[in-house]
Order: structure tokens, then sequence, then C-alpha cells
């Protein structure tokens, strides 16, 4: 048809043009896909999804036998006089069936405990390190409700002595995350509790990255008077825009992707730091962990994750998960809670100490974590508070399955369950013997495991980790 506005030249080029595409259409035996992708001269990119990898590398370790032990498995089972062999960083036998190597070291377990590393999913060591000064912290990005752009592990200091605390607690693993300031306050990094030179040197191998999200009080206290939001509903509006942005950013670089798999000449969208982090978020790569204490606006965010299809990997502190643990068990979100505080602020209020036992009797994921520098030290007891606090209350849990709440649920919502979390074969060799019942006060982790090498002995302190900052403070004999 004649178009009036296009001149007679451009008319007849076109039409010279669309005829000679259907000739070499007739003619070629070339698929139409294959031919455009031969005229293409776009470059693809493709953004690094991990610029900044892994680079630990575990402590040597020789085979180790550990037997006449109570051993706690962390997925439920307990079994009592049985032994349980590390080798080669894994998990090689377990129980009385075990083919043994030429040489091994063997640990007698009588009398003691063995259970899987503890796994801390909220931590804030490193970002807010000790001793806590002005000067080093760096876990909150105060300067907009939404900071998705800020990556935790460029904040971590591997110098923080809280790191080997922990690890004399039997933590072995851990999730370092920026602080509740923000709507979207950044990424999170899991680590090994391997302090070496550099974050790199103690990421999880192969772990997803998460990001902290935050409800209610905090983002409204601090963003209350610079702009916003001062309200929980401003709280939800923002999460809503910035997964807005973030789809349309995501459906860009959906349609790019297409485009120049079909082989057509595309150029890619802009970078933006932020969008990337939320459209990780919602190609399922990147875990949320969200701070949030009361049951309604855990409810609204469970909407919030519906509407916009991504997966909330755990609520953080949850005080109120009680109330909702079947809804946590529906919509396969963890919650993450400490064992007994409450109070501390309007919306800690309605925390119960039967709260962990209570979820957990739900069929929700239960997971007892410390955001603590001192809790982290002694989170067997946490747990143990929160068993007890449970059987006062009628709710009858096995101290074997309440062992989950360190170990397994808290690696399955940090997305590591395939690596460790419990004892079995063919998982990482991180594994503690206690002293006595881990329930108990007055247990001690005498030996911590970290991919089968021994990184922590209490029998020997002279061999006890010392973080390069305490270097030179700490007097002969001191630490024993």
């Amino acid at each position: 048809m004649y178009n009036k506005n296009k001149p007679t030249w451009m008319l007849a080029a076109i039409s010279t043009a669309m005829l000679s595409t259907l000739t070499l259409s007739a003619c070629s035996d070339d698929s139409a896909d294959a031919k455009a992708k031969s005229t293409a001269t776009s470059e693809h990119v493709v953004i690094n999804a991990d610029p900044f990898p892994s680079t630990y590398e575990p402590i040597p370790a020789v085979a180790t036998l550990i037997t006449n032990a109570t051993i706690i498995d962390g997925i439920g089972g307990l079994n009592t006089d049985s032994q349980i062999l590390l080798q080669d960083g894994k998990i090689v036998g377990i129980g009385a069936d075990i083919s043994l190597p030429t040489k091994y070291i063997e640990i007698d377990g009588t009398g003691k405990f063995v259970t899987p590393g503890i796994i801390d999913t909220h931590s804030h060591l490193g970002v807010y390190p000790s001793p806590d000064t002005r000067s080093h912290a760096d876990g909150n990005e105060m300067t907009s409700p939404v900071t998705a752009q800020v990556w935790a592990e460029h904040s971590v200091w591997p110098q923080d002595p809280g790191f080997q605390r922990a690890l004399a607690g039997g933590v072995t693993s851990l999730q370092i995350l920026p602080g509740s300031a923000n709507l979207f306050g950044g990424r999170s990094v899991v680590l090994k509790n391997l302090p070496d030179r550099s974050v790199q040197d103690m990421k999880f191998p192969n772990a997803p990255y998460g990001i902290k999200m935050a409800c209610g009080e905090n983002p409204k206290r601090v963003y209350g008077k610079k702009g916003g939001p001062s309200t929980r509903m401003a709280n939800v509006a923002g999460y809503r825009k910035a997964w807005i942005g973030a789809a349309e950013y995501k459906a860009k670089w959906d349609q790019y992707e297409a485009d120049f798999a079909a082989g057509k000449d595309t150029k890619a969208p802009k970078r933006d730091l932020n969008n990337e982090t939320l459209k990780g978020v919602l190609d399922g790569d990147i875990i949320v962990h969200m701070h949030c204490y009361r049951a309604d606006e855990m409810v609204v965010m469970m909407d919030v994750m519906q509407e916009f299809d991504y997966q909330i990997g755990s609520f953080h502190h949850a005080v109120e998960g009680y109330k909702i643990a079947d809804k946590l068990a529906q919509n396969n979100v963890c919650a993450s809670m400490w064992a007994d505080w409450w109070g501390f602020k309007l919306e800690a209020y309605d925390g119960i100490r039967e709260n962990v036992a209570m979820v957990h009797q739900a069929g929700a994921c239960a997971v007892v974590h410390s955001d603590s520098d001192i809790g982290i030290q002694r989170l067997n007891q946490e747990a143990a508070k929160a068993w007890s606090d449970g059987r006062r209350a009628g709710i009858d849990i096995s101290k074997a399955d309440a062992w989950q709440w360190l170990t397994a649920n808290a690696a399955k919502s940090l997305g590591i369950f395939d690596q460790t979390g419990s004892l079995e074969v063919g998982k990482n060799a991180d594994v503690v013997l206690w002293s006595a019942d881990p329930f108990s006060t007055y247990a001690q982790a005498e030996k911590v495991f970290i991919d089968g090498g021994l990184a922590f002995d209490r029998t020997e302190p002279d061999t006890w980790p010392v973080s390069d900052f305490e270097l030179g403070q700490i007097g002969e004999g001191d630490h024993k």
C-alpha cells in the first residue's frame, strides 16, 4: 500500500529488500534462525554473577575416627556408642560398618557427643566487629531505604576476634548480614568460620547469596525524618515499588537474552547494581532473609512474595512466628528465632519463650539464631533453652529433632544443606565433639572440625587460633 509519508525512493528500497529477503529464504537450505545468527553483529554481554569468587581452602586434614560417642546427626537421629569417620574433607562412614583407611587418628568419644557444626543464620561479625568502635561499624548503609547494591562481604573484617570465639562455641559456618535499617539492606554472604587474609578466603564455596530486607520499626525510625518511609504502609509501598522496577529490569535483560539467542542484532540494557541484586532474587538465585517481628507483617510480606513471585528463605527474629506457624509451613518459609529475647521494643512485645517449639510443632522450618557476638558463642545453650521451654509447655520434641534448629534447618534456609548441616556420608566433615550432652550448660565444644580439618582443640590451648588484631595483646598463658 502506498504511504504518502514515505518518499518514493524509500518505498522502492523497502520493496527491493523484501523481495531479496523472500528470494534468499526460498533458495536457502538454512533455517531462518540460523541465517539470522550468521548476520548478527552484536557481542553477547554476560554479567559476571560471581565477581568476587571464593578462594577458600580447607586446612590440612588427616583421617579421623571418633569412637564410642553419642551421635546426633542433625536430621532427627541419635545413636549411642557409635563412631564416625572423617576423611578427605568428607564424612565417609557412620556406625558399625566402616571401612577404615590405612592411616588414621582415633579419638575416644566415651561419654561425649558428636553433632554437625553449628550454623548461625544471622550474624554481624566482621561488619560490626570487636572492639565495637564507630571507625569500623560497617553494617548499615543508612543513606537510602533501598540499598540492594551493597554487599556485606565488602565490609567484613576477617580479623574480628569474634570469629575465633564463635569457633570455640562450635560454629563452623555463618551468614553475615547487613543491618536492618533499610527496606533492602544489601547482599549477605555465607562464610566458613576459618578467618584468613580476606573475606574471599572465608567464603563458603557455591553458597547462594542472600539479601537482607527489613519490616516494621527500623526503616520507619531511620527514615521517618529523611523523606520516608515513616509508616508501615509506606514500607510496603517501598518494597512494591522496588520490585516493580526490578521486574522491568529483569524483563529487559530476559528480552535481550532471547533476542541474542534468536540471532538478532541487539544491544544489552544498561547495568544497574541495585536491580541486579533484585533481579537475582526474581531469578531464584538470591535468597531473601527478612528482619520481621510481627505476625501480621510476616503475612503481608508473604503476600508481596506471591505478588512478585519470589521466595523468602527465612523471617529473622520472628518473635510472633508462633501465631502464623501454619502459614510459614504452607509457604515453605523458615523462621530464624531467638530462644527468649522479647520486649526490648514494642514490635517485640508479644514474644513468648515457647516460640521456637511451637513453630517446629506446626511443621515449619524452625531455626535458632544469634544476632549477637556473645550469643553466637553459646548457641547450643540457646537451643537448649528453647527446647526446655517447649517441654514445659507440653510440646514433646526430642533433643535429636531440636538439634535441627542449629544445623539442618539453618543450612536449608541458606541453600547449603546439600553440602553441610547434617552428619551424612558424602557431606562436608563439619563436626563438633562435645565434652557432654550439648543441651547441658556444662557442655563445651572440645574439638571442632571444618571440612575434616581440626580447627579448634580445647585440650591444646597453645594451638587456639588468634586474630591478627589480638597478636601481642595477650600475655603468655592468658588464654588458657
